[in-house]
């Protein structure tokens, strides 16, 4: 596996005011040209193709396993390339159990906006697909100097806090989550630690769903889903695609994979995905 090198900057940039400060931490990679690609005086030109920007998964962080190679994938081929952390994750500050995928949203905004300039491929792990979806739509809307060259979708889990959290929760962890205002969830992940599952995550989810209407981006998606994983079902990647335009949306189906999809055989399709957009 390729590692990314120490030439990646990181940089923190300050969101909120009061209670809703938070300070996000975010790598970010010059591409070749001088001139375009990432702002602060770093770029990449129209030789090296779009930037790359990495949206991670609930609970991960921008260290793990397939941003890194990413990263590593980006410098071998002259991309730029941002990465960063949510509020409450990795070495980005605010607490965990203060986070919203609206709050989330927000970090993702005001990343691109700050750190990408022309087109770029947005690549989205698990939650980080719903984020790459949702801000690709806020990109639509806006005229900044960042634009769309398409989508990789990795195990993606648009409106999860609705479809595979509450809908899936028992009476009694509904029951504890409304009562006490959070619930502590069990993991497999990270340190294997419970983590809070909040009233508020599930309540503001509802504002962000984006599984009941057609989702109209304008550019290419590349989706990778394992038909083993546990957390997020097949059936939720082809609910995703039925709501995409026909047209240049692909669904790959990794018959043994898992939801980390983090195995060299997994990281070199996401690879060759992104490179098939551009």
């Amino acid at each position: 596996m390729t590692h990314a090198s120490p030439d990646t900057v990181l940089d923190f940039i300050e969101l909120g005011e009061g209670p809703s400060a938070r300070k996000i931490a975010v790598r970010r990679r010059a591409g070749n040209d001088p001139d375009q690609g990432l702002r602060q005086g770093s770029g990449q030109g129209p030789d090296q193709g779009p930037g790359l920007v990495w949206l991670g998964g609930f609970k991960s962080d921008m260290q793990g396993g397939k941003a890194v190679a990413l990263d590593g994938w980006a410098k071998d081929h002259g991309r730029a390339m941002v990465r960063f952390d949510y509020s409450g994750h990795g070495e980005s500050g605010g607490d965990f159990a203060d986070g919203t995928i609206g709050s989330w949203l927000e970090d993702s905004v005001a990343v691109f906006e700050r750190f990408c300039d022309g087109p770029q491929i947005l690549i989205g792990s698990s939650m980080g697909g719903w984020m790459a979806l949702l801000l690709a739509r806020e990109i639509r809307k806006r005229s900044g100097n960042g634009s769309l060259a398409g989508l990789v979708l990795i195990a993606p889990a648009p409106d999860f806090t609705e479809e595979l959290m509450w809908k899936n929760f028992s009476p009694a962890v509904k029951t504890e989550i409304e009562t006490k205002g959070f619930w502590l969830r069990p993991s497999d992940y990270g340190d294997g630690s419970p983590y809070p599952i909040t009233k508020r995550l599930i309540e503001e989810g509802r504002n962000h769903l984006v599984l009941g209407s057609a989702i109209d981006l304008g550019c290419p998606v590349r989706i990778l889903q394992g038909a083993q994983d546990p957390d997020v079902p097949w059936q939720h990647a082809f609910a995703l695609t039925h709501r995409l335009p026909a047209d240049d949306v692909v669904l790959t189906m990794i018959q043994d994979g898992d939801h980390r999809l983090s195995r060299p055989q997994d990281i070199a399709r996401i690879l060759a995905a992104v490179a098939e957009i551009g």
